[in-house]
């Protein structure tokens, strides 16, 4: 049964999670949110990378920075910063970007905070995130916010951060990899020792717990991953190219002596011509997309 215990106690008892700097590091992560938001407001251009809604069921909600209407979120929709969505009782949702995939149980709200080349920040008020990242590059940052903490990436690996419905508490599941858990004046090492739930914003109370059974939400976010790890057009697309992996429940490839590697569609309509099929929307601040 956890027991709800005192910062102190955590570092005394759990040597896996080695405190580092607590003040030092509480206040170099503020500065670091300070100049990335800085950043934000001194930077006109649109950010290089955006966030991909591969997969959505149910009813999945959307709201595009600076608005207050939701809409039902459609599939390839790209996300920003200052985007928000809601995953409905019953939905699920996925979304791309890079190396990294976030699956997104039923009662779950994000919103994108800080997105450019180099950083991934996302808000996480409520409900569960199943983190998988399969290639980690030292220089970029992957950050998911809490009303308790702010959880960053450290390698690849499986990881999962849920949010009670009330805010009060954040538990940080590290199934493989390690990750640094930040609080008010305080920061943790976490490995896939143990999962842990925090109270509070300071970290100064805990729950060390057992590790949780792989549930419902777990099971679907592993078979959406094995469509990754399988992946046949992953042999002929750079994995940068966020969604290649549908090619392979669309089309099939083969070798072209004029071309080399090419995929085909495995049905298209009589007449199909390219952008004929679909929408265009205007997406801010990157300008036109092309839906379907």
């Amino acid at each position: 049964m956890a027991v709800r215990q005192k910062s102190s106690e955590l570092f005394r008892e759990e040597p896996n999670m080695n405190i580092q700097s607590l003040r030092l590091r509480g206040l170099a992560f503020a500065a670091g949110v300070a100049m990335l938001a800085m950043s934000c407001f001194a930077n006109a251009d649109p950010p290089s990378r955006v966030i991909r809604l591969g997969y959505a069921t149910g009813a999945v909600s959307f709201s595009p920075a600076g608005e207050d209407d939701w809409v039902q979120a459609s599939i390839n929709r790209p996300l920003t910063i200052g985007d928000r969505l809601w995953v409905d009782n019953g939905a699920r949702a996925e979304l791309q970007i890079g190396g990294a995939v976030m699956g997104l149980n039923a009662g779950t709200s994000v919103t994108v905070l800080n997105l450019d080349d180099s950083v991934t920040q996302l808000q996480l008020t409520q409900g569960t995130m199943s983190v998988r990242v399969r290639r980690f590059d030292p220089n970029q940052v992957l950050e998911i916010d809490t009303p308790n903490l702010a959880f960053t990436v450290r390698q690849a690996g499986q990881y999962q951060v849920g949010v009670d419905a009330d805010g009060n508490a954040t538990d940080v599941v590290v199934r493989r990899g390690r990750g640094d858990v930040y609080g008010e004046g305080a920061s943790y090492v976490l490995d896939a020792q143990h999962p842990y739930r925090f109270f509070g914003t300071g970290l100064r109370e805990y729950e060390a717990l057992a590790a949780p059974p792989v549930d419902d939400f777990e099971r679907w976010a592993m078979e959406r991953d094995r469509l990754y790890d399988t992946s046949v057009s992953a042999r002929y697309v750079s994995p940068d190219v966020v969604g290649y992996q549908d090619l392979d429940s669309h089309g099939s490839w083969s070798t072209q002596p004029s071309y080399g590697s090419v995929w085909f569609p495995t049905r298209v309509d009589a007449g199909w011509a390219p952008y004929r099929d679909g929408h265009w929307a205007w997406v801010d601040p990157l300008g036109l997309d092309v839906g379907r």
